[in-house]
């Protein structure tokens, strides 16, 4: 829940802010879903790395899969 001021502004919750990667000067758009509800979202390219992006990474340069499943188990 937020708060109009006299300005007509609204300070986005931090949580939300946070989900959708609104920083200072991101562009938001608002528009009005059929149902009647207003949707915010980012209007401009960035998108927030999902969490699993983040964590995505790779076992290394030239490592094969008997390699990197030796490696897991222990075996080298």
């Amino acid at each position: 829940m937020a708060t109009v001021t006299a300005k007509g502004q609204v300070t986005i919750p931090k949580s939300v802010r946070d989900f959708l990667g609104i920083v200072p000067g991101s562009e938001v758009e608002f528009r009005r879903a059929a149902d009647g509800t207003v949707v915010l979202t980012r209007a401009d390219a960035k998108r927030p790395a999902s969490r699993f992006a983040k964590l995505r990474g790779h076992a290394g340069e030239g490592l094969d899969t008997d390699t990197i499943m030796a490696l897991t188990r222990g075996e080298t």
